[in-house]
């Protein structure tokens, strides 16, 4: 799975990048999506990458990001209640299946597809170059790393 983490504003964005971070729905700075890895969603990124970050999230960030940043329909937090009413036991229960593929993040009712992060602790490096130097860009496995800096 794919996590996208928008980084940069929109001022004298074209409007192209726009409408392709607005189809991920990254509206605003800090917004965070998790999608599929398949090439549909690579060729998205890759056009909008100077004003993202990606990278290949691991279930135990996931799990953490689901039950800090998770929120459902009222920006109500995500609790085990909530859950329940989904067909499954836990939030890590529900993390799981949605790593796995055997859940969508985008069918779970309620549950809000966007999760909204605070800017990481000790800020960025950059926001104007590419990973390593900067924070823009493709990150890998490092990118889980810095949302335990922004949750």
């Amino acid at each position: 799975m794919l996590v996208i983490i928008r980084i940069r504003g929109s001022v004298n964005v074209w409007k192209e990048f726009k409408d392709t971070m607005k189809m991920l729905r990254l509206n605003a700075v800090n917004n965070c999506v998790v999608v599929p890895d398949n090439d549909s969603y690579r060729g998205m990124v890759m056009k909008v990458k100077d004003y993202v970050t990606f990278g290949e999230i691991n279930l135990q960030t996931f799990v953490a990001m689901l039950k800090k940043r998770g929120r459902i329909e009222g920006d109500k937090r995500l609790d085990e209640k909530t859950v329940s009413a989904t067909g499954y036991n836990t939030v890590e229960g529900l993390g799981k299946a949605i790593f796995e593929g055997s859940a969508n993040i985008t069918r779970v009712p309620k549950l809000k597809p966007v999760f909204r992060l605070t800017p990481p602790s000790r800020g960025f490096k950059s926001t104007k170059t590419h990973y390593p130097k900067g924070d823009l860009g493709y990150r890998g496995k490092e990118i889980n790393e810095l949302i335990m800096r922004m949750i």
